[in-house]
Formats: structure tokens, C-alpha cells, sequence
């Protein structure tokens, strides 16, 4: 009866060249399997998904016009919206405790019509769905919805976005 070999891989099992490692060629192959031989750590090789920006998976520019918008000019645009929404429910009720159902509206609106709330128009900022399209009136009304939570705004992704971004397909551009 034949004994079964412990080698599980392809070929027959390598045995080790007679003589010590100094009489090797260095074409016998790389530095981790020659005995005696440390292997050399190098880093890792930059593929496209390390090298990225913001936006390139969705075909944006890097910079300038239909680039991603910054954090920065997001949360000032947002603060102007809210400021105005402040001054506008003041103004209709003569009360404070209007303002997150003023600034719904405003956000809901204006978005699902132009991409632009006047704080992101004020910004040079604007609102697109990820093909390039304008959000309209469903999506604008999930990506609100998610948008008053606070918290998943806050939670973005290498692109920039929000989860109410990635909830209605959307991302915020440089005009």
C-alpha cells in the first residue's frame, strides 16, 4: 500500500538545494523562501480606490464647478436656512416654535424645484441626484424626512454624503 503524500499543493513536494544559501543565484527566487533570507516590507500599491476623491466614483470634476461641495460650506448653507426659517416663522407667528416646520417646508421645496435652498444658492452649493438629475418632489421628501433626524446628516461617507444623501441618491455639488 502506497503512502499518501502530505503535500496538498499542485506539484511534487520541493526539497532544498544542497550546498548553503551563498551559492544560490538570486534568480532561484524571492528573498521569503530562501532560508536564512528576510523578506523586504514595501507598502502597499495605490489603486484608484485609495488615490480617490470625493465624488470621482460618480464621474465629478476634483475641483471647481460640479466638484463635492465641502463640509464647511454645507453646514453654513444649513445654519442660513435655519436662521431664516427663525426670522420668517417670527415674522408669521410671532413665535420660535415654528421654525423647524418653516424650515421643513423650505428644505422640502426648494430642493424637490431647484436643488438649491437660498442658503445653498447663497453658498454657490446645489443638490443633484448621483445621475445628474434634479432630486424632485419624492426624494426630496425622504431626503428631509432623514434630514430633521439631525444625526444621519452627520454620518458621511468618502463622498461626502450624508445619509439622507445616500437614502434619496443625492449629492451635494459646487455650482
Amino acid at each position: 500500500m502506497a503512502k499518501k503524500s502530505r503535500n496538498r499543493g499542485a506539484g511534487p513536494a520541493r526539497t532544498a538545494p544542497a550546498g548553503p544559501a551563498s551559492t544560490r543565484s538570486a534568480s532561484t527566487g524571492p528573498a521569503s523562501t530562501r532560508p536564512g533570507a528576510t523578506a523586504q516590507l514595501t507598502a502597499p500599491p495605490v489603486t484608484d480606490e485609495t488615490a480617490a476623491y470625493p465624488g470621482k466614483r460618480f464621474g465629478l470634476p476634483e475641483r471647481g464647478p460640479g466638484s463635492v461641495a465641502s463640509m464647511g460650506r454645507r453646514v453654513l448653507a444649513l445654519l442660513i436656512d435655519w436662521l431664516l426659517s427663525m426670522l420668517v416663522a417670527y415674522w408669521l407667528t410671532h413665535s420660535q416654535f415654528w421654525t423647524i416646520v418653516v424650515f421643513a417646508v423650505e428644505v422640502y421645496m426648494l430642493t424637490a424645484l431647484t436643488g438649491c435652498t437660498v442658503g445653498k444658492r447663497l453658498l454657490g452649493i446645489r443638490v443633484i441626484r448621483t445621475n445628474g438629475g434634479l432630486v424632485g418632489f419624492g426624494w426630496s421628501l425622504v431626503r428631509t424626512a432623514i434630514l430633521l433626524t439631525v444625526v444621519p446628516p452627520l454620518l458621511a461617507d468618502r463622498d461626502l454624503r450624508g445619509l439622507h444623501d445616500r437614502a434619496a441618491d443625492t449629492i451635494v455639488v459646487r455650482l
